[in-house]
């Protein structure tokens, strides 16, 4: 059985930050169109991610002495909610204020904490997340890009891929071997911090469906590195990139990939007056889901703030949750195509045709779900 998930309830605290968060989304984002909205966690702003870093809404898990709030996991929880909720731009802050900022803040030495935290607080440091490779994907354990010690840092060669946002980001914390061999598996990993503006590394965006360019290939030749780019100890990369996952895999972006998709296709039925059965039992279903799906969310952001790893659940959490953001491009579809003679509106179909060319990249991103069943099998025992 999975270990047991406590019923969480958002503190008051955290819960009041919501009227702060949505009165400056309501100043920043008038009129964002559905289409643009949906784009949420993958759209590209920088301006916006510095405003609202003024505002004091990004690293807010962070220490005070370094710019941040030390806020628990809640707090987070809350401004993301929101954010993705109104279709908000937050690709260019996402992985450092989600993951990067707090895994150097907990494995980082004390000179890093004061290069990288400020400037991740401030929203002027942008990070991208070295991990799958050509021909390893989401087997993390069988990594090839390898740092070797030189006389004053590693010499780094190899080859990431699917890096969301690398042609943007300043820096990637990538997961490399630096002693063994690929047979070795999770021996011998471990994490560096990047600058990816340095000689020999070269960054080519990947154009999706939709005509984005999100995720990149990102090779390294010969690239030089100083010493204190380890990130903890030499070997422990394994261990530290677990910790790095549960964050990754257990937030609300889990399930609201597809949420402002959703949104407009209720505002569509509600506008057309009764809601059929069948309408209002699909979206029932999908909500039910939702709710029970947010209560996980919910459990595993209290193991967290509590100083767990809860690793399995989140694994859980991302594979039930990347499945129902699926369904929704899938149930939408359905429904808007199921009365020829009284056609969706322009915004919900923007909305949907967007969703659907990015969904099938909703149980890759984060760890294939092939990958992530097998780690629950093998957390339940029965492999």
């Amino acid at each position: 059985m999975l270990p047991a998930l406590e019923i969480e309830r958002i503190p008051d605290e955290d819960e009041a930050l919501r009227p702060a968060i949505r009165a400056f989304l309501d100043a920043e984002l008038p009129g964002t169109s559905a289409a643009q909205r949906s784009r949420s966690w993958m759209g590209y702003d920088e301006e916006f991610s510095r405003k609202l870093a003024r505002a004091g809404f990004v690293g807010m898990m962070l220490p005070r002495e370094y710019g941040g709030a030390a806020r628990s996991p809640f707090a987070r929880f809350v401004v993301v909610e929101e954010l993705l909720a109104r279709g908000a731009p937050v690709a260019a802050h996402w992985i450092a204020d989600r993951q990067s900022g707090p895994l150097i803040n907990r494995f980082g030495t004390e000179s890093q904490r004061q290069f990288y935290l400020p400037r991740i607080c401030r929203g002027e440091a942008f990070f991208c997340i070295g991990m799958s490779e050509p021909d390893s994907g989401s087997d993390l354990a069988s990594v090839r890009t390898r740092a070797v010690p030189v006389d004053g840092g590693w010499k780094l060669n190899g080859s990431k891929i699917w890096t969301t946002i690398a042609h943007h980001a300043h820096y990637m914390i990538a997961l490399v071997r630096t002693s063994g061999t690929p047979e070795d598996r999770q021996k011998g990993l471990s994490q560096l911090v990047i600058d990816l503006k340095a000689p020999g590394v070269k960054v080519r965006p990947i154009c999706d469906l939709a005509g984005d360019e999100h995720f990149n290939e990102v090779h390294f030749e010969d690239v030089m590195l100083p010493a204190d780019a380890l990130v903890g100890a030499e070997g422990a990369g394994w261990a530290q990139v677990n910790a790095e996952l549960a964050f990754e895999r257990s937030g609300p972006e889990r399930l609201q990939s597809s949420i402002v998709l959703f949104d407009e296709l209720i505002a569509w039925q509600r506008a057309r007056g009764a809601i059929d059965a069948v309408a209002a039992a699909e979206i029932g279903a999908i909500q039910a889901r939702l709710v029970a799906l947010r209560a996980m969310c919910l459990a595993v952001n209290g193991k967290v703030a509590r100083g767990e790893q809860p690793l399995l659940e989140a694994a859980v959490v991302k594979d039930l949750g990347t499945e129902v953001e699926q369904a929704i491009g899938t149930i939408a579809a359905r429904l808007c195509g199921a009365d020829p003679t009284d056609p969706p509106p322009a915004s919900l179909m923007a909305a949907l045709a967007y969703v659907l060319q990015l969904a099938p990249t909703f149980s890759l991103r984060g760890g294939t779900r092939e990958i992530l069943r097998g780690m629950i099998a093998r957390g339940l025992g029965l492999r």
